[in-house]
């Protein structure tokens, strides 16, 4: 994997390990936008392990490129979710949010696909 690849997908990695990290945290710039879209309390547990694992599953696939694969379209799956959880809450003007950790977990599923 070249150092620019590498460099996306370290990206890409800490950027959802942070949005993992914040649910983890209670940020209350997380857990208000997941309580007003109806996403229940008990389900927030979940979803920042999802979201660890995927940026763990980043990491390794670069040591192992099947895994990292299968972590970007998790976390595409993911993400791709949260825009539709949004888009039911109408709230439109968050939609930017996901997109924001989408993009870079489709460029370094590209990145380690192409590895």
């Amino acid at each position: 994997m070249s150092l620019t690849a590498t460099v996306i997908v370290l990206v890409a990695a800490a950027w959802v390990g942070f949005s993992a990290f914040a649910v983890f945290t209670h940020q209350s710039w997380v857990v208000d936008n997941l309580a007003d879209y109806g996403v229940p309390r008990s389900w927030w547990a979940w979803l920042g392990s999802a979201k660890a694992l995927g940026a763990a599953g980043l990491l390794i696939g670069r040591w192992m490129p099947a895994v990292g694969v299968a972590a970007a379209a998790g976390l595409v799956l993911y993400f791709l979710g949260a825009v539709v959880t949004v888009l039911r809450s109408r709230a439109y003007s968050h939609i930017p949010f996901p997109l924001l950790y989408l993009g870079p977990v489709v460029v370094a599923g590209v990145v380690t696909s192409t590895a």
